[in-house]
């Protein structure tokens, strides 16, 4: 048994002796002035020493750990193979500086056999330390280093200078400094770890070198979010929406196009027509191109990101980080006929059920939709017979008394100045529902709208006999209001009493455009 332990004793010592070389260079922090004096000064000249980052000092149980991981990388005489083992990581320094960009450092040490090769990767790690910004009018990191220099005597010769950095140099992470009042510069070596490599730059020094921080805070990772938000994900926890709306409408106006839900990113919405790309907020006003007029291009925000607009010409643009913190609305305010409006964006995959469900109710306008007794139906020949269900009796023309005249230009003026919507359409139906009317009407051609109609509405009048009348089959010109109850379980297009409903004809077109020019600002 003395001899086992002999032995074991030996491997050991073998394979500590065998791993010191490359021990030493991997144990103590790199050196970050290598190619200064030993004094930190530049070769040939004089100047006072910078500080340098020191390691924590070995402590007796990381001897211990190190002693057991040892143990289980030498496996008591196996035979070396292969790269060595690195140690577990170490904790983080303390940062390089108080404000500002700072930089924190950790390492770890590589175990190897006799005639095992290197360990494969790094053996210290940095990442950016969440700072503070320095407060206004402190002097920038690179400009103290250079001012260590000030009135010391460099190149060699007793003359003095004061110094400023220069950023014209190519290797930005040495310490390039400008002589004041004179046409040349000198490097002072390396620059501390932590200097940013240039004013404005995101890129800070490092052992000499400019590197940028990933996602996850690791100066040099390279590590990116993926579309989904994920820091280092491969896209595989969010679903890619990409479609083109091409309804032609049947009326000009607004025209949804789709709901943007919550946690959306990278969102691209791209039309190329005299039309306008329209956007609601989830309190249902409008964040872009609201009332029939133009926003201005620029940055928008909304939803919790920044929303650029651009608009070149006929080309229209929304772009859009995100994520969305709650739901949008995309529209499009038709002008002409629609070419197609292409959107796309990336959503989490437990939100797009919710979505889809979202994007069947499309065609509803913004209020409440009412429940629709008979949806149309395309003609197929030959001509088969559907059955319809029982639906509520249809109003017959019996004993309502005439309505009142109400025609004559201030009556027009009134009614289409202080309604909320006036549009041509064609009369589908009339029904009886409690103590009101109802229309449904096909709408034809919109004058003024105060939110997105769609093709087919309801129209409520007060009573079983309302004035004005309208005929099933025929055509108005109507004015009507939004009548919305306390409560918000009601969202309704009212027709007033005595209000303005006028047979549809060309002359009352002329006439109703007329009135629109003529109502107050």
């Amino acid at each position: 048994m003395l001899q086992t332990a002999l032995q074991a004793g030996l491997s050991i010592m073998a394979c500590l002796r065998g791993d010191q070389a490359a021990q030493r260079g991997s144990a103590t922090f790199p050196d970050h002035r290598a190619s200064q004096g030993q004094d930190g000064t530049p070769p040939g000249s004089q100047g006072p020493p910078l500080p340098r980052p020191r390691l924590p000092r070995p402590r007796p149980f990381q001897n211990l750990l190190l002693l057991l991981w040892v143990l289980l990388a030498c496996d008591l005489g196996a035979t070396a193979q292969g790269p060595g083992q690195w140690t577990p990581w170490g904790s983080w320094s303390r940062c390089s500086s108080s404000c500002g960009p700072g930089v924190s450092v950790r390492s770890r040490r590589c175990v190897r056999l006799p005639g095992e090769e290197p360990c494969w990767g790094d053996s210290h790690e940095y990442r950016l330390c969440p700072l503070p910004d320095c407060p206004p009018g402190a002097v920038p990191f690179r400009d103290l280093q250079c001012a260590l220099y000030n009135g010391h005597p460099v190149l060699g010769t007793q003359a003095t200078y004061q110094w400023v950095p220069f950023h014209g140099a190519p290797n930005l992470c040495d310490l390039n400094c400008l002589a004041e009042g004179h046409a040349f510069y000198h490097s002072f070596g390396r620059v501390l770890d932590g200097t940013p490599c240039s004013p404005g730059a995101q890129g800070v020094c490092v052992a000499g070198r400019c590197l940028s921080a990933g996602c996850d805070g690791v100066l040099g990772s390279g590590a990116q979010e993926d579309h989904c938000g994920r820091c280092g994900g491969a896209n595989d926890s969010c679903l890619f929406v990409q479609r083109v709306f091409r309804d032609a409408g049947a009326f000009a106006g607004y025209w949804n196009v789709t709901v943007i839900p919550a946690g959306a990113r990278h969102i691209r919405v791209v039309q190329r027509s005299r039309n306008l790309l329209a956007l609601l907020g989830g309190d249902g006003r409008y964040v872009l191109n609201g009332d029939a007029a133009a926003s201005a291009p620029g940055t928008y925000e909304v939803a919790g990101t920044r929303l650029l607009y651009t608009r070149e010409g006929q080309a229209e643009t929304l772009r859009a980080v995100g994520p969305t913190t709650h739901d949008l609305l995309l529209q499009v305010l038709l002008r002409e006929p629609n070419p197609g409006v292409h959107f796309e964006f990336w959503l989490p995959r437990e939100h797009y059920g919710p979505f889809q469900a979202q994007a069947q109710a499309l065609g509803w306008p913004l209020r409440q939709p009412q429940p629709r007794e008979v949806e149309p139906r395309p003609a197929e020949p030959p001509a088969v017979q559907v059955a319809i269900p029982a639906q509520v009796p249809t109003l017959a023309p019996d004993h309502c008394p005439p309505c009142p005249d109400t025609r004559g230009r201030a009556h027009r003026l009134l009614h289409y100045c202080g309604s909320d919507f006036v549009f041509q359409a064609r009369v589908l139906g009339r029904h009886r529902q409690a103590q009101d009317t109802r229309y449904e009407v096909l709408i034809l051609l919109i004058y003024k709208n105060r939110s997105p109609l769609r093709t087919r509405e309801y129209v409520w009048a007060q009573g079983h006999c309302p004035c004005p009348s309208l005929a099933p089959h025929r055509e108005y010109l109507l004015a009507v209001r939004r009548l919305v109850s306390p409560d918000g379980t009601q969202d309704r297009l009212l027709l007033p009493s005595a209000g303005y409903a006028r047979p549809w004809s060309p002359a009352e077109d002329s006439r109703a455009r007329l009135a629109a020019r003529r109502c107050p600002v």
